[in-house]
């Protein structure tokens, strides 16, 4: 269905990443994601990307046929980063501090910006050393991991920032508990609408791939976006203006 509506890229993950979540073995993360994988390459042309940390599940997955590894331990885990520089596949870093089951017990930073950004630069750096090439690599902010409210909105406002890093920036904000809690909406499948807003806000600020589920209202509104951005960025003519007229100059 995502496919349909109009997704360039489908995700398959078998651990879930969510606060408070706990780590699942190995085999049981395989046991998940590879019949999934191997379904979709059977049934569309799109892209897949294997969301994992773990090195297994990396080399598995991407000889089932997925095309991206997206971690969002940022390949730090034991032979994480080994195994990405030998499969030669695009990889999505992402920042979280501290690990899922813990990320949300009262994050701090002294300049979530800086640090983030610190971060980001210091993992493309370790990917370089490794051999893999910058061109290849996204860099995601990591919304909603170990981050507040306000955390969260000053990495959004500053999203172009990560830009510059030479990278593409990656953006997950859809359905997250700070669109619940600006609109208001408790359910998660209620914010479709504030996802798309976010999504438009990530990508006018420098964001080359988002992450969604409400795929048809992301596109839609992206489609949207796209025709009014291509208008307003064409040069205009510059125009001498013309001489006030008073009504006694007849």
């Amino acid at each position: 269905r995502m496919a349909e509506e109009g997704a360039d890229m489908l995700d398959v993950g078998g651990e879930s990443t969510r606060p408070g979540a706990a780590e699942v073995p190995v085999e049981e993360e395989l046991r998940r994601v590879l019949p999934v994988i191997e379904q979709l390459v059977a049934r569309t042309t799109l892209p897949i990307a294997i969301d994992t940390s773990k090195p297994e599940v990396m080399r598995a997955a991407v000889a089932a046929g997925a095309g991206m590894i997206n971690d969002v331990y940022a390949l730090r885990r034991d032979g994480a980063m080994e195994a990405a520089a030998e499969l030669g596949m695009p990889v999505c870093l992402m920042h979280m501090q501290g690990e899922p089951r813990s990320m949300q017990a009262e994050p701090h930073y002294d300049d979530v910006v800086g640090e983030v950004h610190r971060f980001l630069t210091d993992r493309l750096f370790a990917c370089e050393l490794a051999g893999i090439d910058r061109r290849k690599v996204l860099v995601d902010v990591g919304f909603g991991f170990g981050k507040t409210l306000q955390h969260n909105l000053a990495l959004l406002c500053a999203l172009e920032r990560f830009a510059s890093l030479g990278s593409g920036v990656y953006a997950g904000l859809s359905r997250k508990s700070m669109i619940g809690t600006l609109t208001g909406r408790s359910e998660p499948a209620e914010r479709a609408a504030g996802s798309a807003a976010a999504a438009l806000i990530a990508v006018q600020r420098g964001a080359r791939m988002v992450r969604v589920h409400d795929v048809a209202a992301t596109v839609d509104a992206l489609a949207v976006w796209q025709a009014v951005h291509a208008l307003d960025t064409v040069p205009r003519r510059e125009e001498k203006p013309s001489a006030p007229r008073w009504p006694d100059d007849d």
